[in-house]
Formats: structure tokens, C-alpha cells, sequence
């Protein structure tokens, strides 16, 4: 598809393409979310199997707590930006 039928379709159904751009958005966050989550999970049950007593104060290295704190902002912002896009179609 060219550049000017891309073009050409925004500007006959802008709010469409901002709702699509809002899901691809949304579906995109939810699952670094997930997988951040399920990540963390998969680390303290790794720690639950090993035999110590105490999963729940698994301590993990500074830099893998720092990415998964990156992750859960991005994904969250991920999250809100698709919110706001998809309440910004729906007043266009």
C-alpha cells in the first residue's frame, strides 16, 4: 500500500485508525504487563522450589528489579496512552 492510499484512508475514517492505533496500544501493554508479572512469578517459584523457606523476601539482583520497573511503567503507559487515544476518537 502506498503512502497516499495510507493517507487517503486516515483522513475518510480518522477515528477508526485511532481506535485501531489505541488497541494495537493496549493489547501491546497488557501483555508486556503480563509477562513482566508472570516473569516475577516464574523467579520466586524457582526460589519456592529450591528448598528457601522464605520465597516471599526472594531477593533479586538491583538491575532485574530496575527492568521490571521499566516494564510496568511502559506498560502502563502503554495502557493510558491507548485510553486517551480511544477517548480522543470517540470526541473527534
Amino acid at each position: 500500500m502506498s503512502l497516499q492510499a495510507l493517507y487517503a484512508l486516515f483522513n475518510a475514517q480518522p477515528a477508526r485508525c485511532l481506535n485501531l492505533l489505541a488497541l494495537f496500544l493496549a493489547c501491546a501493554g497488557a501483555w508486556l504487563l503480563l509477562a513482566t508479572r508472570q516473569r516475577e512469578q516464574a523467579v520466586g517459584g524457582s526460589l519456592a522450589m529450591s528448598g528457601d523457606g522464605n520465597a516471599m523476601a526472594a531477593p533479586t539482583d538491583e538491575p532485574t528489579q530496575r527492568l521490571n520497573r521499566f516494564f510496568y511503567q511502559f506498560g502502563f503507559a502503554c495502557m493510558a496512552i491507548a485510553l486517551l487515544l480511544s477517548w480522543g476518537s470517540s470526541q473527534w
